[in-house]
């Protein structure tokens, strides 16, 4: 016989929901974090896929910016390959010393102070919205690229369908949602290697034209513009392509769901994501000068590319299709991210009162509900805004990622200098973050300038709001804890007068249930409200404390079984305790 609370008695639209989002998981289950967590390759995929996918669009900014100095585009590749691994060895120190997630965030608000952590906090979180509206925006011009131009009209509403499915996919799961999406990582994975190392290994013979254009190029740039103004070249081309770099962070912002040993699995996830972003970004700029790619109205540079190179192959129009068609799903998986790190980053200030509460709460799926849904709604506000302009969202995106590289090496330079009498290596990691400063400072900058009118304001502005949000909602909480520590203090105010020996407790006689979190005021005043309503009644009381698990508790299965240790815990007095 069915319950009351059993699911057969669910109404139809509870029904529809479940079906949709998934049943609750159970929190008994003792297989239930190895099921959750991530091994490095899905973790490459899930948090991984947004920094490679920025290789669809970071290098080739780059490269325009070159104009017609496109002789500086090897040592592009190479000062870019170069920055990946610095800024990726950094964060994998974030890893090692900070194993609990959260990133730039945390670093900021533990070795910089509350305001640099809600500075960078507010920066990640619009950031990773920006990483969802960008990735499916620029997926979505991949795909229409080989629709009839009569129905772009409907690239937005596209956009905001295939973010609806996002939304449910990780409301289900992260794990699940990842899992889907496997099959398009590896697509893009197998068809870039196929297309960067053909198109070195078929151009060797240009290798010794290119090395006397480089020379020439600069021989002619030497005499016309100084080697100041082809630093100043090389600088602001590097720079702007700084969406090269963009979703380096995702992996410590997201360590919580990595599978154990936790900062080990990071580690490794980093390595498979720094390689393979080095590589592409690397390769494809060598890619563009030996094959002389020049930019064509409508297509991009890597479009371009894998046309010319599988132009002659038998099927070559169908290969270059699949590879430039996975990336545009690369694109789609990269927005993964935003929902994985976004969300953690809203529980993690949520849990310092920046954010409501109920912000680190989770949902019958054990899935931060709330944040998914408010950065998916965000994005499609995004989306119509921006019309799904790339050229738009591309601006805004670049600089908020700086903003919190920058506070996150600031934060690890002191870290490092407050351990110097501690950790021998302390100056060779301490010299590591340093250069990445130094890096993302040059490239925050001047980004900024270049592109401060374009959208740059914008980006500025809606950062500068959520800061604002956050100090009126931490405000809020303050003065909320302040109101409640007063009453409690009033309430604890109470006349104690001496008595004998406690009766002896009748187990089997009426007995009420008080909820409590501690002794308190609150606590007092409660168990004398119910000795005074029902004064002849209940003759035992039973305190009970109940374990809060939420976002900031829900790490792995110790954590649980500590607070199960805790919560639901009763001792019964006597009516005359």
């Amino acid at each position: 016989m069915p319950t009351n609370n059993s699911p057969e008695n669910d109404s139809f639209f509870i029904k529809l929901i479940r079906a949709i989002t998934g049943g609750p998981k159970h929190l008994r289950d003792p297989h239930l974090f190895h099921k959750m967590a991530l091994i490095p390759v899905l973790a490459w995929v899930g948090l991984g896929a947004d920094g490679l996918s920025s290789s669809a669009y970071g290098p080739e900014e780059a490269f325009r910016a070159l104009g017609e100095h496109t002789y500086l585009a090897v040592f592009l590749g190479l000062a870019t390959a170069l920055t990946v691994f610095i800024i990726s060895y950094a964060y994998s120190r974030i890893i090692e010393h900070f194993p609990h997630g959260g990133g730039g965030y945390i670093v900021a608000t533990h070795m910089l102070g509350e305001k640099a952590g809600v500075v960078s906090g507010s920066a990640l979180l619009v950031d990773y919205v920006m990483t969802i509206t960008i990735s499916i925006a620029s997926c979505c011009d991949a795909v229409f690229s080989y629709i009839p131009k009569g129905y772009h009209h409907y690239k937005v509403p596209v956009a905001c369908i295939l973010t609806v499915i996002l939304i449910i996919l990780n409301i289900r799961g992260v794990k699940e949602s990842i899992s889907v999406m496997v099959p398009i990582f590896m697509t893009f994975v197998l068809s870039h290697i196929l297309m960067l190392v053909y198109g070195v290994f078929t151009h060797t013979d240009k290798i010794a034209p290119l090395t006397n254009d480089v020379q020439s190029g600069f021989s002619h740039d030497l005499s016309s513009i100084g080697i100041f103004g082809i630093l100043l070249l090389f600088v602001r081309a590097y720079s702007l392509g700084g969406g090269t770099y963009t979703g380096i962070e995702a992996v410590s912002n997201g360590l919580q769901i990595m599978r154990e040993p936790r900062v080990k699995t990071g580690k490794r996830t980093m390595i498979y994501m720094a390689t393979s972003l080095a590589f592409t970004a690397g390769i494809l700029f060598l890619c563009y000068s030996l094959v002389g790619v020049k930019p064509v109205e409508g297509k991009t540079l890597n479009a371009v590319l894998a046309d010319t190179l599988f132009g002659n192959w038998p099927m070559g129009n169908w290969i270059s299709f699949i590879t430039i068609f996975s990336e545009g799903a690369l694109l789609l998986v990269a927005a993964q991210a935003g929902f994985v790190d976004g969300p953690r980053v809203m529980s993690n200030m949520a849990s310092d009162s920046w954010f409501p509460h109920r912000f680190a709460a989770l949902s019958v799926r054990l899935t931060m509900r709330n944040g998914i849904l408010l950065m998916g709604i965000a994005a499609i506000a995004l989306l119509f805004y921006t019309g799904g302009s790339v050229s738009a969202l591309v601006v805004m995106y670049s600089i908020n990622v700086f903003i919190t590289f920058s506070l996150s090496q600031l934060g690890m330079s002191k870290f490092f200098i407050q351990r110097r009498k501690d950790d021998p290596q302390w100056f060779r990691h301490l010299l590591v973050h340093l250069v990445g400063l130094l890096l993302c400072l040059t490239i925050l900058v001047i980004t900024t300038i270049e592109k401060f009118a374009e959208g740059g304001w914008m980006t500025l502005v809606i950062t500068s709001v959520v800061i604002g949000l956050c100090y009126l909602i931490n405000g809020h909480y303050v003065r909320v804890r302040q109101g409640m520590k007063d009453l409690d203090e009033t309430l604890l105010d109470v006349p104690l007068s001496a008595h004998g020996e406690p009766p002896a407790i009748d187990r089997n006689a009426p007995t009420a249930i008080q909820l409590v979190s501690g002794y308190s005021g609150f606590g007092v005043h409660t168990l004398f409200s119910i000795l005074s309503t029902f004064p002849k009644t209940y003759k035992n009381v039973v305190f009970v404390s109940v374990a809060l698990i939420d976002s900031g508790s829900f790490k792995g299965a110790e954590e649980v079984e500590a607070l199960d240790g805790k919560g639901g815990a009763g001792k019964i007095c006597g009516h005359g305790a």
